[in-house]
């Protein structure tokens, strides 16, 4: 995709892009809406390459994508972001249950102590409350 192409076709970008969310979360958060339309717009080719890493690196062969999740949200809690929340919404929709979700942050825990756990608190409760909006939410939504 080229700088010039028309607003139609970027559209089609930014839809593709975001089918990987859709997939996995069950919507697109606005934060990564926003870069990714952004991105489309002004940097088509870096914005395309960094969504085909990410999802091949968080979605390798090596791991089922419950695992991956799981991992991810550790991680995430770890660096004390905000993030973990989608990913252990994408855990729970893989199969993962509230008392894995729970390990993890015991295990972020033992490395980065009571951050971790708080912010732990608040992304499981978070993400049940999305998964829940998401069962009551019409088909077609895209954000939460």
């Amino acid at each position: 995709m080229n700088k010039k192409s028309e607003p139609a076709t970027q559209q089609q970008s930014i839809d593709a892009l975001e089918q990987n969310y859709q997939e996995i979360l069950g919507f697109v958060p606005d934060r990564i809406h926003a870069r990714i339309s952004l991105g489309i717009k002004t940097a088509p080719e870096m914005t395309e390459g960094v969504e085909r890493l990410r999802a091949q690196l968080l979605e390798p062969e090596a791991l089922d994508l419950k695992t991956s999740q799981m991992m991810a949200f550790g991680m995430l809690l770890m660096n004390l972001s905000q993030a973990a929340e989608n990913h252990a919404v994408a855990a729970l929709r893989a199969g993962a249950t509230v008392e894995q979700l729970q390990a993890v942050a015991g295990i972020a825990f033992v490395f980065r102590g009571i951050p971790a756990i708080n912010l732990s608190g608040d992304a499981i409760a978070g993400a049940l409350k999305k998964l829940e909006a998401l069962k009551n939410a019409p088909i077609n939504q895209t954000s939460i």
